[in-house]
């Protein structure tokens, strides 16, 4: 039976994970490493924690669960998206990798949509707005900032990529991890010549582009003495972190949404064509399934919200289930439950961090509409909930326009776990909302893609048929998405109204 490793470089850290070819975990271990922030707006990394972290977890992971580098089939990657890491002529690290988050690049953005002769001439040649967070304006700022660096550069890689050479030697990514670099064709899987002249970043720089699930190397001697793995291991493509875990939640057919809600949310739908979103409000990107496409909206303070509100109000219910021993989370949505649906006309914003999905506007701020005097804690905490679901509900919406049909959406990150807060999605969506049985997220899609390019499977599909299961389902209640159905307009129309009292206040 083959034994499928999955390695996924985030933002905090280095996470291995061993699965077999049924999608048992039989061992993972995360390393973490620091994330520096030199000046405001900036966040950095160096990659060669990276690669000690990704050294240290396979190990651990490998002892963890008794077996020898040797038994591993082949290695799959994945982690956080969009980071720049240059290297000169001779490998090495030119500068601290500028990260997804990294915010100094807002000038660089609006510079490269007036080259290529402004948005709508972007979204034909890339699919996408260009965001700060992106990779190709990164290049752009090194270049108009610290030339030094920028001449010595040979080649430019992504996070999970940089991990890939040091494995393998091997300068190559995955469309999906490539789309969010502001360079590629999305529609047509291929970089940009247009984008690339425009821009005057050389083609040599880019590494080799594949599909997600194509071999993209092979272990080297140095790599397989470092981390015990054995010399000549595949190592397929992989994919951008959001693409994985997106095959690691079974989203690999039309129809089949999901909506993750940690700090931030994103919404990911499959799509087996192409088409990009008119005003590129939505990022469309390659999907880790070769030859299809994703479509995700993302909101900056989904799971944020409820942990404000926990941080600001909260302070019984986290005094009690410190007694209790339960989650105070757990306590507060006990309270939204006694509020009726739609918490009584009061209705929330949550534009806490501002917003990118469906308005990409960081003054954007959070705030409670409607309050009275019959509004109490309970109806407080209800309306977070039924807020943020509404603000996912902006980025189904925006996917339903594109022609994507929602048949069922799978529920992940903290929020999911709430009994409650799934039902308040599933009757905001008017759609069922299921849980699976894979919690591993990314690295388990990363495993996945290893086992297609091995062999192990014969395609995505048949991978996510053998291991990923339907554990839990939570079907609309009518009336309650009849009342959401009133007030989702209502609560639409709050942004466009507020805008300019948003943009007056000050930081």
């Amino acid at each position: 039976m083959a034994l499928l490793l999955g390695i996924d470089v985030s933002t905090t850290g280095a996470k291995a994970l061993l699965i077999d070819e049924r999608g048992r975990v039989l061992a993972t271990h995360t390393t973490a490493y620091p994330l520096s922030t030199p000046k405001p707006l900036w966040s950095e990394q160096a990659p060669a924690d990276w690669w000690q972290g990704t050294v240290a977890s396979i190990q651990a992971a490998l002892g963890k669960a008794n077996r020898s580098g040797d038994e591993v089939t082949a290695i799959g990657l994945t982690g956080q998206m969009h980071g720049l890491v240059m290297l000169d002529k001779a490998d090495r690290v030119l500068r601290p990798a500028i990260l997804w988050n990294d915010q100094r690049t807002g000038p660089q953005c609006a510079e490269i949509t007036e080259k290529v002769g402004g948005l709508d001439r972007l979204l034909q040649l890339t699919g996408n707005q260009v965001l700060p967070g992106f990779t190709a304006p990164k290049i752009v700022w090194v270049r108009e900032n610290e030339p030094h660096i920028f001449d010595q550069t040979t080649h430019v890689l992504l996070p999970k990529d940089y991990v890939r050479f040091c494995l393998t030697g091997e300068y190559a990514t995955d469309v999906s991890d490539a789309s969010g670099m502001s360079l590629l064709d999305v529609e047509h899987r291929c970089w940009s010549d247009e984008m690339l002249s425009a821009l005057d970043i050389p083609r040599a720089w880019l590494p080799v582009c594949t599909e997600s699930d194509v071999v993209s190397g092979h272990i080297s001697a140095r790599a397989a003495q470092a981390t015990g793995l054995k010399e000549g291991t595949p190592v397929v493509g992989g994919g951008g972190d959001q693409a994985a875990q997106a095959v690691g939640s079974g989203i690999v057919t039309s129809g089949v949404i999901s909506v993750t809600s940690g700090t931030s949310g994103v919404v990911f739908a499959h799509s087996d064509h192409y088409a990009a979103e008119a005003q590129g409000r939505l990022h469309a990107f390659c999907h880790a399934v070769p030859g299809k496409w994703h479509y995700m909206g993302v909101m900056l303070s989904a799971g944020g919200s409820f942990r404000w509100l926990r941080d600001a109000i909260g302070d019984v219910e986290t005094t009690a289930a410190k007694l209790i021993d339960v989650d105070p989370y757990e306590l507060l949505t006990q309270e939204a439950a006694l509020a009726p649906v739609g918490s009584e006309g009061l209705l929330f914003l949550p534009y806490l961090t501002g917003e990118r999905t469906p308005y990409p506007d960081p003054q954007a701020r959070g705030a409670f509409v409607g309050l009275t005097l019959r509004h109490g804690k309970a109806h407080l905490v209800r309306s977070v909930l039924e807020g943020v679901s509404f603000g996912l509900r902006d980025s189904l919406e925006l996917i339903k326009g594109l022609d994507v049909p929602i048949e069922q959406v799978r529920a992940s990150g903290g929020g999911a776990r709430s009994a409650v807060w799934r039902q308040i999605q599933a009757d905001v969506f008017g759609a069922e909302l299921v849980l699976v049985n894979v919690t591993e997220g990314a690295a388990f899609g990363a495993a996945l893609l290893a086992g297609v390019g091995a062999g192990a499977y014969a395609n995505v599909d048949e991978a996510v048929a053998a291991t990923i299961q339907i554990t839990d389902r939570t079907a609309p209640i009518p009336e309650n998405t009849a009342t959401y159905a009133t007030l989702y307009p209502v609560y639409r129309a709050l942004y466009p109204a507020l805008k300019a009292t948003f943009h007056s206040l000050p930081d």
